[in-house]
């Protein structure tokens, strides 16, 4: 995977995070280490609205043990659970 893919997948998942679950809290801004669960960004509804757009946007499958706090905290978490799903297959 090169650079390129990197950054086009945390944009792809930052962009996702502003436009669908922060501008609705009216939230404009968050840092990629920021954690979005603390900081109202997103909810349980996010968390699913999040892994929906993970497996039909970016071609990974996020199994429900997947799912916790430690995986979806940050953009930069985020990220990096799907870069170890693609390297995976």
């Amino acid at each position: 995977m090169t650079t390129a893919n990197q950054a086009t997948i945390k944009d792809q998942v930052r962009q996702f995070i502003r436009e669908e679950l922060a501008s609705a809290k009216g939230i404009s801004t968050f840092r990629d280490d920021e954690s979005l669960m603390a900081n109202g960004v997103i909810d349980s509804l996010g968390v699913f609205r999040l892994v929906t757009f993970m497996e039909e946007n970016l071609g990974v499958r996020v199994g429900d043990e997947e799912i916790r706090a430690e995986n979806l905290e940050s953009v930069d978490k985020i990220e990096q659970l799907i870069l170890s799903k693609i390297k995976k297959n």
